[in-house]
C-alpha cells in the first residue's frame, strides 16, 4: 500500500489510473461497433455498458480499490450496471478532493438509477411481474401428471408460481398442451397472470438403452428402523389375458389366469414363488371388476412364469403361472480402475460378463451413446462424466466405433450407470446444433400458446443466431428468448452470446448449474455463476437461478441447511427455477418467505441496510 494519498498522488497517478480505465471502456466498444449497429435503439446502451464492463474487468484494479477506499471513494465494486457513470463519478471526486475540477466526462445513458431501471424493464417484459413483497419470480417445472390433473397446476399458481416450466425433454406435445390449457383456466380464475416457458431439450448427451436381463417384478415394503413393516404394499392383481387398469395407486402389477381370480375371495391368500427359492403371500383384500386389490408384507421378486397359487385358510384352491411381466434391465456397476465400453446408439449395453467363476472377464462392459457426433470427436486423455458427476472417466482410445474409457471416479462400493442418463465431455469440441429437428418442430407447435422459449446446450453465439433465423423464419415475433449456460464453451463464449442475444430481445440467460457443474468442475461452479450474475447485470439481461434449488424440500418437505443458504443466495437474480416433487407447493412458499425477507437485506449484489430487528439493545 502507498503510504500517502497526498492532493499530488491523487493529481498524478489515481487520477490517471481512473481516466485510462474510462478510456480503455470507450475503445473496446468502439471495437465492437460491428456487432453494436445490429442492437435494436432500446438495448443499445444495454450492449455498450456490457463492453464497458469487460473492459473494466480486463485490468487488475485491486490496489487502485484499496486507494479509493482510503479515500472514501467507490470501490467501482458494484458498477456492473452503469460502468461509465461510475467512473465519472469517482473520477469527479478524485479531482474535487484533489482541488481539480477540469475532469473531462464521456456521456453515458447508463447511470446508476438507469441501469437498474433497464434490467427491471427487460425482467419485466420478459418474465413479467414478480410477486409485490419481493422481486423475484419463482419457477415451476412442471411435473406428467400436471396433464391431466389440473388441481396441480391451480395449487401452485395459487402458493405464488411466476413462470410455468414444460421440459421438452419429457411427455408428448399432447400433454403439454393440457398443461398450457389448465394454466390458462387458472389465471382467469384465480386473477394471477404467469409466463409459459417451454424447455426445447436439445442435443443432450444421454446412455442408450441396455439389453434386458429377464422379466421381472420387484415389490418392496416400507419397515421401521427395527424392520417391523410401516404398512402393506399394495398391488394389483389382474387377468393375464385382458389386464385391467388399476382403479387404485399401487406399487405393482401381477397379472395370473383369469379362472384363479374367478375361485377367488377376500382375504384369501396368494402365493409366489420367489425367485430366491422361497414362496412369498399376498392377501387379497378388494375386489375390482375381475382383478384384485392385495398387500404385500414381504419384499418379492417375481420372474415371469413363476408358479403362484390361491389358498383359502390352509386349503388349495388352484394353481398357476404368472405372465406376462415386463423386462427389467440390471444397471452397470462401475468401480475405479474398470474400463467401459461407448458403443454408438444402434447397439445395446451390458454390463461386464465374467465366467461361472467370477475370475476371468470374459466381455467388458458397454453402454450406447445416443449422438454420433461423440466417436467423431472424442480424443485419448479426455475426461468424461455420466448421470450428473455421479460416475467420471478418462478416455484411452477411439477407433470411431467404440470409445475405451478408464473409470476415475465412483462410489467405494461402485456406481449403477442406466439408460437415459446425462453425458458430458467438457474439453470435446461438438459440432452439433444446439436444435434438433425435433426442437424446431416443438417449437413450431408450441409459439403461438407460450411466452418463452428455452435453448440448451448453446456453446458459440452461432447457436443464437441459429434460433434467430428459425424463429424469423417462422414469424415467430414475439416470443421471449431464455440461453440456457451449461457448458463449459457457452460459459468462455459468454460475452459475444450476450451482445448476440440481444439483437433479438426479451432475452434472459438461466445458469444451468447442474451440468455446468460438471462440466466446469464442481471447485469452480461458486465463482463461476458469480461471474455471469456479474455479465448479465452488466448487460441489463435478467438470470434465472436453475438447478436443485430446495430440491431435498421439495421431495422429502425438509430444506438442508446448505439448500436454504442457496436459496438466499437466489435473490441475486430476476427468477429462480425450482424442479419437481410432491411437496412443490410448501416449497414455494418457503422459498418466497425466503425471498421477502432478502429483499430486505440485498438488491442484486448490494447490501442494504434495513433497519435490524436485533439492533435494539437495552442494559
Amino acid at each position: 500500500m502507498r503510504q500517502s494519498l497526498t492532493k499530488k498522488y491523487i493529481t498524478e497517478h489515481i487520477i490517471p489510473e481512473l481516466e485510462k480505465l474510462r478510456d480503455a471502456a470507450a475503445a473496446f466498444e468502439h471495437e465492437f461497433q460491428e456487432e453494436v449497429v445490429q442492437i435494436p435503439t432500446s438495448f443499445l446502451s444495454s450492449a455498450q455498458n456490457l463492453l464497458h464492463y469487460m473492459a473494466l474487468r480486463q485490468s487488475d484494479i485491486r490496489n487502485l480499490q484499496k486507494e479509493l477506499a482510503m479515500l472514501g471513494l467507490s470501490r467501482l465494486g458494484r458498477s456492473e450496471a452503469h460502468v461509465l457513470s461510475s467512473l465519472d463519478a469517482v473520477i469527479k471526486a478524485a479531482s474535487a478532493l484533489a482541488g481539480s475540477h477540469q475532469a473531462k466526462h464521456l456521456s453515458s445513458a447508463v447511470d446508476i438509477n438507469t441501469g437498474g431501471m433497464y434490467l427491471s424493464e427487460h425482467a419485466l417484459k420478459l418474465l413479467g411481474a414478480p410477486l409485490e413483497k419481493h422481486g423475484t419470480r419463482i419457477m415451476v417445472t412442471m411435473p406428467s401428471e400436471a396433464a391431466y390433473d389440473g388441481k396441480i397446476i391451480h395449487d401452485l399458481l395459487k402458493s405464488g408460481m411466476n413462470v410455468m416450466r414444460i421440459n421438452c425433454a419429457h411427455d408428448t406435445p399432447v400433454a403439454w398442451m393440457k398443461m398450457i390449457n389448465h394454466l390458462r383456466k387458472f389465471e382467469k380464475q384465480l386473477d394471477r397472470p404467469c409466463k409459459i416457458y417451454a424447455d426445447l431439450a436439445g442435443p443432450k448427451l444421454r446412455t442408450g438403452n441396455i439389453s434386458a436381463a429377464g422379466r421381472m417384478i420387484e415389490i418392496k415394503v416400507k419397515r421401521d428402523y427395527s424392520g417391523r413393516v410401516i404398512e402393506p404394499t399394495k398391488v394389483w392383481v389382474t387377468p393375464s389375458a385382458y389386464q385391467e387398469e388399476s382403479e387404485v395407486e399401487v406399487s405393482a402389477t401381477i397379472p395370473v389366469p383369469l379362472n384363479l381370480l374367478d375361485l377367488a375371495h377376500t382375504h384369501d391368500s396368494l402365493l409366489i414363488n420367489d425367485s430366491r427359492g422361497v414362496k412369498r403371500a399376498l392377501t387379497l383384500n378388494k375386489k375390482y371388476g375381475k382383478s384384485w386389490l392385495a398387500h404385500a408384507e414381504q419384499h418379492i421378486y417375481i420372474e415371469e412364469g413363476a408358479n403362484c397359487s390361491l389358498y383359502r385358510k390352509s386349503k388349495l384352491l388352484i394353481e398357476g403361472t404368472v405372465s406376462p411381466l415386463p423386462e427389467y434391465f440390471q444397471p452397470i456397476l462401475l468401480h475405479i480402475g474398470d474400463i467401459l465400453e461407448l458403443i454408438p446408439n444402434s447397439k445395446e449395453g451390458a454390463p461386464a460378463r465374467f465366467n461361472k467363476q467370477g475370475e476371468k472377464l470374459l466381455r467388458r462392459a458397454r453402454i450406447p451413446c445416443s449422438l454420433p457426433e461423440v466417436f467423431e470427436a472424442a480424443k485419448p486423455e479426455q475426461p468424461i462424466w455420466f448421470d450428473d458427476g455421479k460416475i467420471g472417466g478418462r478416455i484411452l482410445s477411439n477407433n470411431g466405433k467404440r470409445i475405451e474409457i478408464e473409470i476415475t471416479q465412483a462410489s467405494p462400493k461402485g456406481s449403477k450407470l442406466t439408460s437415459g442418463k446425462g453425458i458430458n465431455l467438457p474439453l470435446t469440441d461438438l459440432h452439433i446444433p444446439a436444435l434438433t429437428a425435433e426442437d424446431i418442430e416443438n417449437l413450431s407447435t408450441l409459439a403461438p400458446y407460450i411466452d418463452l422459449i428455452g435453448l440448451s446446450f448453446v456453446r458459440t453465439p452461432r447457436d443464437v443466431q441459429l434460433l434467430h433465423r428459425i424463429l424469423d423464419e417462422k414469424k415467430i415475433n414475439d416470443l421471449g428468448v431464455v440461453i440456457k449456460i451449461e457448458t463449459v464453451q457457452a460459459f468462455e463464449n459468454l460475452p459475444m452470446i450476450l451482445l448476440t442475444a440481444l439483437r433479438r430481445p426479451p432475452v434472459g440467460i438461466m445458469v444451468a448449474r447442474g451440468d455446468l457443474a460438471v462440466e466446469i468442475g464442481f471447485e469452480r461452479l461458486a465463482e463461476v455463476q458469480e461471474e455471469i450474475l456479474w455479465l448479465c447485470e452488466a448487460a441489463h439481461i435478467p438470470v434465472i437461478w436453475a438447478t436443485q434449488v430446495l430440491e431435498s424440500m421439495a421431495k422429502d418437505g425438509m430444506p438442508s441447511r446448505a439448500e436454504v443458504s442457496d436459496a438466499a443466495l437466489s435473490i441475486r437474480a430476476e427468477c429462480v427455477m425450482l424442479n419437481k416433487g410432491p411437496y412443490m407447493v410448501e416449497t414455494i412458499r418457503f422459498l418466497a418467505g425466503v425471498l421477502e425477507r432478502m429483499s430486505g437485506h440485498q438488491i442484486k449484489r448490494s447490501p442494504t441496510m434495513r433497519r435490524l430487528s436485533i439492533s435494539h439493545i437495552s442494559h
